[in-house]
């Protein structure tokens, strides 16, 4: 039983977690790709206060994190599968096991795409997937695709070489963002600078029709199909009705980042904001982070850590 869950190691993430820790509140930050995130694969950063010349955001999320590591958080690389977030315990199910804590700070970011790819939708859970480690034991022997461009998508494609036959690994980009190369992995074709036109089938995925860079086009058969395609809607989906959302899926919180469901908080791009920065980020992790502590131990205002 952790005080606080905090799904998500972004700027506003792990930001959240410093305070938490600071706070003396056990903390644990579930991280699904923390090489993935906007700022990680931001290559120059040369505005966040404090911070004097260029910097990388894997550089300035790296200091974030170690600075969160260092007053007691712990960070662990794991899928969210499920949760849980009725009643004082939340319950967070993660393909490695169940986590609990007394509330729970979303900071998921942009994860999630405004646009589908043709056939996506219709076939999404009929072999279309967007979680290698929860769906890959559904495709054990069989041939897949992963359509994705950075480092989350490697690691659930490495997820995929437990199970598939062979994975077709496309990326429509000349390279992979935020990551120096594709590993060599089993059973795997790297297919870069390829571009997904159609998930086909009927009552299950049959193929995805492919455009290469040459302009021909290509039908590829496979099984199933795992995206991880980046994108700006943020990324609320895996709450399944549990907290409130607007029309455009950003959490409903309020100015201390507490949603309607006591002990749920947000921070980052999962509220609507007019400004996507960093900084924002940040500020919004630690607002969130000192509306927990007011939380648990039932203060009746925020208390601001100077020192």
């Amino acid at each position: 039983m952790y005080d606080v869950i905090i799904i998500g190691g972004g700027p506003a993430g792990a930001t959240a977690a410093i305070y938490t820790a600071r706070a003396n509140l056990s903390t644990l930050v579930l991280d699904k790709a923390p090489g993935a995130g906007a700022l990680a694969l931001t290559h120059k950063i040369a505005n966040y206060p404090g911070v004097t010349g260029e910097i990388s955001g894997k550089e300035l999320l790296d200091t974030i994190r170690d600075q969160a590591k260092s007053f007691g958080a712990t960070f662990e690389t794991t899928s969210i599968t499920a949760v849980d977030l009725e009643g004082e315990t939340k319950t967070v199910f993660t393909a490695e096991g169940m986590y609990q804590s007394k509330a729970v700070i979303v900071a998921t970011g942009s994860k999630g795409r405004n646009r589908m790819l043709p056939g996506e939708e219709k076939l999404l859970g009929r072999g279309v997937s967007t979680c290698a480690t929860c769906d890959g034991a559904f495709f054990r022997g069989k041939e897949v695709a992963v359509i994705g461009d950075s480092e989350e998508a490697v690691e659930e494609a490495m997820a995929l070489t437990k199970f598939a036959s062979k994975i077709h690994f496309i990326v429509p980009r000349p390279d992979l963002q935020g990551v120096d190369g594709f590993p060599e992995l089993e059973n795997t074709v790297y297919m870069p600078k390829t571009r997904p036109m159609e998930i086909l089938g009927d009552s299950k995925v049959s193929g995805v029709k492919l455009k290469t860079a040459s302009g021909e086009e290509q039908l590829l058969e496979v099984d199933g199909v795992f995206v991880f395609l980046s994108g700006s809607k943020p990324g609320t989906d895996f709450l399944l009705g549990q907290v409130p959302l607007d029309e455009g899926g950003f959490m409903e919180l309020d100015a201390s980042m507490q949603s309607p469901v006591p002990g749920v908080f947000g921070a980052g791009e999962v509220r609507r904001t007019p400004v996507k920065q960093a900084v924002v980020a940040a500020a919004d992790g630690a607002i969130a982070a000192m509306a927990v502590d007011k939380f648990i131990n039932r203060r009746a205002s925020l208390i601001p850590q100077y020192k």
